[in-house]
């Protein structure tokens, strides 16, 4: 939102994109009346004429006094999106900022995903929910000002990552600068990323970079983001990384139920018996020591997420008769609230983290939490010639249904179709990128769909020559 001094008119941003009524709080607000009058603007100045001839109006339309407030808090705005009624207008909003974010962030090529910049937001980091009680004392807000930041959900990465596509095609973005192998979006580098999150061994980055090679991913072409290409899209870059590594995961450990436990039987004998080597990778027991964090970082997601407070710390009221109400209401809340907390929970108040990359940190030497990046995967692979290969030879397919439309995605995720190793394994991710549990499991059927690309082949083959068959 533009501010002006006084009250100039100020002309507010606005974009011919598709309408999503998902983020327009203030679409059905009724009228917000406001006490505010401002007199170079609305009365005609009779006083200041000499010759005392009565002056003609200043040709403006009736003001309501909602318009008034906006005007006199320095913007149009306000009034403007709440007049909007054409179909496929939608104005700058909370959300379309946070995704032109990104766009900046995407074209420095900064090292920070869009799943990253979510949580920084929700972690209060980046100023989203309430952002305008970080606005100077002059910036002040009534009337109808108030909605454009009223924000009353968490952003979600779908819905950022399509504002993302929609602003950069209306803005007919040039191609971006080139995604390659030294920059932080490539896949490579990112799967060595999340393989350190999710305490997983650093020698598994070798086949994670090989499945990368044969599926082609990781080009230059593929990776770089061209809004005004015929099919403009952009990469999923941590979700894809991710995928990679569900991917590798099922060669290692097929994620039946069942290879992967018989795998961890032979690791922890062989560990056992040769303590001073290099310890193999125990898959249960990797399994046991994310579970154990992940539902501890979940707990304290979830307890954090019903404590939060909707309702900003700088009050907003709909005009200067109305302040001195509200800041009294506001004073009383605050006062029962830490009454409340001292009964509750008299623990002291942790102090706000900086931001980071990473949300778990593995050291090796924690007895509490075995680190598993420097075990081998020597009890998985074998020697075939010169080359190790997987002594794991099966692989199942995500998925093999894609729906018959032009864009080819993926049938509806249901968890009780696969193993409880699978499902494990996606919720983690899911958690990480904080995505649903269907777009990660879209992401690794559409790899899979390239890195087996024969087997999709033979599998519509036989479906069509089912189809044609006369009985």
């Amino acid at each position: 939102m533009r501010h002006g001094g006084g009250c100039d008119k100020v002309v507010a941003m606005e974009m011919v994109l598709e309408d999503n009524p998902s983020h327009s709080d203030w679409d059905s607000e009724p009228d917000l009346l406001s006490d505010f009058s401002c007199p170079s603007f609305v009365e005609s100045g009779t006083d200041s004429q000499p010759d005392g001839h009565t002056p003609k109006p200043f040709p403006i339309s009736k003001v309501s006094q909602s318009e008034t407030a906006s005007i006199c808090s320095g913007s149009l705005d306000g009034v403007e999106y709440s007049l909007r009624k054409e179909k496929e207008i939608v104005k700058m909003t909370m959300p379309r900022t946070l995704a032109f974010c990104y766009l900046s962030l995407l074209w420095q090529r900064e090292t920070i995903t869009l799943s990253d910049l979510l949580r920084f937001v929700e972690e209060g980091h980046i100023p989203y929910i309430n952002a305008f009680q970080h606005f100077p004392e002059e910036m002040k807000l009534y009337g109808r000002d108030k909605g454009i930041f009223a924000i009353e959900s968490w952003p979600t990465y779908e819905d950022i990552y399509k504002k993302v596509i929609e602003i950069a095609k209306f803005l007919d973005l040039p191609r971006f600068p080139d995604i390659t192998e030294d920059s932080y979006l490539h896949p490579n580098i990112l799967c060595m990323k999340y393989l350190m999150e999710v305490n997983l061994p650093d020698e598994m980055n070798d086949l994670t970079c090989q499945v990368v090679k044969m599926t082609g991913i990781g080009e230059v072409d593929f990776l770089t983001f061209d809004p005004i290409a015929k099919m403009a899209k952009t990469v999923k870059y941590d979700v894809q990384a991710v995928a990679v590594i569900v991917v590798v995961l099922k060669l290692l450990f097929l994620l039946d139920d069942n290879l992967e436990w018989t795998l961890s039987n032979i690791a922890e004998k062989y560990n056992e018996k040769n303590k001073e080597d290099k310890p193999w990778f125990d898959f249960r027991k990797w399994y046991q020591v994310m579970k154990k964090s992940i539902d501890e970082k979940k707990q304290k997601w979830e307890e954090a997420r019903a404590k939060y407070l909707w309702k900003s710390e700088k009050p907003l009221y709909h005009s200067s008769i109305d302040r001195a109400v509200v800041y009294k209401r506001r004073e009383m809340v605050v006062s029962l609230q830490k009454q409340f907390s001292a009964l509750v929970d008299s623990a002291p108040t942790v102090e706000k983290k900086s931001p980071s990359s990473f949300q778990f940190n593995w050291t090796e030497g924690d007895s509490a939490r075995t680190c598993f990046h420097g075990h081998g995967l020597q009890g998985i692979l074998k020697k075939k010639g010169q080359s190790l290969t997987t002594k794991n030879s099966l692989y199942w397919l995500s998925t093999q249904k894609f729906c018959r439309s032009y864009c080819k995605h993926v049938t509806t995720y249901e968890e009780s179709n696969f193993s409880l190793s699978y499902q494990f394994i996606i919720n983690l991710f899911s958690f990480l990128l904080r995505i649903k549990t269907s777009s990660l499991h879209e992401e690794v059927s559409l790899i899979e769909k390239i890195l087996f690309k024969r087997k999709y082949g033979k599998t519509k083959k036989k479906s069509r020559s089912r189809k044609g068959r006369k009985y």
